[in-house]
């Protein structure tokens, strides 16, 4: 970009002052104070007189004040609803995270993947987990623990799967819980061990069931994650993991 051009963003105003401090007017009251003011620049010109004039200075007002988005009004009175509307949307939405972890394992790709592909394996290593209970081949239902005793439901499908080499999967729209997750198993020291990827992310909306997951798993969920990839380490290395090969078979 050259250094003459002025970043815009998506409204068409400065970029810069849409962030600065001064901005105190929603992006709607912007849009309308604009429109309205072009509307009485236009008019108050083709009247060609002194309320003519008087309409065009009005109309030039509201359409600074829609591309700054400053009204000294409001500021006078210690109103801001741009901070308004940015605290309506937080509210919403209780927030998102994603979480990026790997881990060797010393066991085969295949033994690894054995255990990860059914699911129900997996609350005996994320203490998150209450329990996954599988719907058919490429379906499950996933219930999490929560404080006060509460518990969380979704159901996920697989989206995605290499047999011993990645699993993918997301929640079902219905789902409240919003999440997607991918688990990739690389061959490593000739294919008799493994480095587990695992690729986490959870979208929350706003309620009561999505504020207790997040405190439940979003405190510190890479830490969480840790943790579980540690403890499916020693599980696995430890010989326990021929549970999983029992239960799926």
């Amino acid at each position: 970009m050259d250094g003459s051009q002025i970043p815009m963003n998506e409204a068409g105003v400065d970029a810069a002052a849409e962030s600065g401090s001064k901005v105190n007017v929603a992006k709607a009251e912007r849009w309308l104070s604009g429109a309205v003011g072009v509307g009485l620049i236009y008019f108050g010109i083709r009247k060609r007189s002194t309320p003519g004039t008087l309409l065009a200075l009005a109309g030039g007002n509201l359409l600074l004040r829609g591309i700054l988005g400053r009204s000294i009004l409001y500021k006078l009175l210690g109103i801001n609803t741009a901070d308004k509307m940015k605290a309506a949307k937080q509210a919403t939405h209780t927030g998102n995270f994603k979480v990026e972890k790997s881990i060797a394992v010393d066991r085969s790709p295949e033994e690894v993947y054995r255990f990860w592909r059914n699911f129900e394996n997996l609350p005996r290593i994320m203490k998150h987990l209450k329990s996954v209970r599988s719907i058919d081949d490429r379906r499950s239902h996933w219930v999490a623990k929560a404080p006060a005793g509460m518990q969380i439901e979704w159901d996920a499908e697989i989206t995605d799967e290499r047999e011993n080499g990645k699993i993918a999967w997301r929640s079902l729209e219905s789902s409240e819980i919003k999440n997607n997750g991918v688990v990739i198993f690389e061959p490593i020291s000739d294919g008799r061990a493994t480095e587990l990827r695992v690729y986490l992310e959870y979208d929350l909306p706003a309620g009561k069931i999505a504020k207790a997951f997040a405190k439940a798993f979003g405190k510190d969920p890479d830490k969480i994650v840790d943790e579980d990839l540690r403890r499916f380490k020693g599980l696995m290395e430890t010989g326990e993991a021929a549970y999983g090969q029992m239960a799926r078979g």
